[in-house]
């Protein structure tokens, strides 16, 4: 469940104008919303992640170590176009991304530090960035979710193209501000080009899809009847079946390595202008813990991606899901570009 940025900081059309935009928005409502604990040591943390998927984590990281932390939350996007506008002059520790598109982004602009490879070596080579300067801590799959009572297998598609035919309209959700789906559209560009991505995005509009703020929104409509379909990530049905295990949904994973079942990871990394490095990275470390993996699988229903520690049985194993093979680091370089193609197709 990713945070939401305010409205009036959606798709910027310049770097400054969206990071300026989300700066007084956070001040002024309180999107800049902090936690702290422990003692003279601290860390700032910026984290996409939303308060209630991570702070238990924060919190048990800062009473093992008498480490104090502080964080501002918000939407991983907004929060990588503030920190860049910030500067030398930002407060920021630890990047703690909701997607790897804006930590990549953050990287091609030399704002994250070379990780030591005591923290590399807890993650396999695919799932961490090539240069060694952020790491995976949970990944998730894009999928298509349906309702079982409307939608018959027969008609689930082949491909996430074939979302933008006749027999999908007005029947298909998604959430253009999440920063998912703009990783998965990037994605999309440095796979198919971007005539293809652009194609597929007015052929969305065109299909009436239907927009919503965010993934669990999604699932809900879904669930309730209000859609047969949506495109989200798939942790997000184990969520709420967990409270309600009669929900009318199922999570439809594209077979045959299409493009619409993506492996996305949360990502961590250390920014240039951490105070000290070595104790940034020492919360990067406690994310790939074993205790700390255990949550991810347990609580919040995503994969855990530190060696050794086993995903939930009940859901696909990450090995067995083929996509193409796509650098996830490279997605941070299509984020402005994303956000604009995104908007200029009509999807709000």
């Amino acid at each position: 469940m990713e945070a939401a940025a305010p409205r009036s900081s959606r798709f910027p059309g310049t770097l400054r104008h969206a990071a300026s935009v989300l700066l007084g928005v956070a001040l002024v409502a309180g999107a800049a919303s902090s936690c702290s604990s422990g003692g003279d040591e601290r860390l700032t943390i910026y984290s996409g992640r939303n308060q209630e998927l991570i702070e238990p984590l924060l919190e048990e990281f800062s009473a093992d170590t008498g480490i104090g932390i502080d964080v501002r939350y918000g939407d991983s996007a907004d929060l990588a176009l503030l920190i860049d506008e910030e500067g030398e002059q930002s407060p920021a520790d630890v990047f703690l991304s909701q997607s790897p598109g804006s930590m990549g982004y953050l990287d091609s602009k030399g704002r994250v530090q070379a990780l030591g490879d005591t923290v590399l070596d807890l993650v396999p080579g695919r799932f961490r960035a090539d240069d060694g300067h952020w790491v995976g801590v949970s990944g998730r799959v894009r999928v298509l979710v349906y309702n079982p009572d409307l939608v018959s297998e027969d008609d689930l598609p082949a491909s996430i193209f074939d979302v933008t035919g006749p027999q999908f309209r007005g029947q298909l959700g998604v959430a253009p501000e999440n920063a998912s789906f703009q990783d998965f559209v990037t994605a999309m560009r440095d796979v198919e080009g971007e005539a293809r991505t652009k194609e597929w995005l007015d052929g969305l509009v065109a299909n009436d899809v239907k927009t919503y703020a965010n993934n669990l929104a999604i699932v809900e409509a879904v669930a309730r009847g209000e859609i047969e379909y949506g495109l989200v990530n798939d942790y997000y049905l184990s969520e709420l079946q967990a409270q309600d295990p009669d929900l009318e949904a199922r999570n439809y994973y594209f077979p045959e390595g299409d493009l619409g079942s993506l492996i996305l990871e949360t990502t961590a990394g250390v920014l240039d202008t951490a105070s000290d490095p070595a104790q940034a990275e020492r919360l990067i470390e406690y994310l790939l813990s074993k205790k700390a993996q255990r949550f991810y699988a347990d609580e919040t229903f995503e994969y855990p991606l530190a060696r050794g520690v086993a995903s939930d049985p009940d859901k696909p194993r990450l090995s067995s899901i083929t996509s193409p093979t796509i650098d996830l680091s490279s997605l941070g370089d299509g984020l402005i570009k994303t956000r604009q193609l995104i908007a200029d197709s009509g999807l709000r």
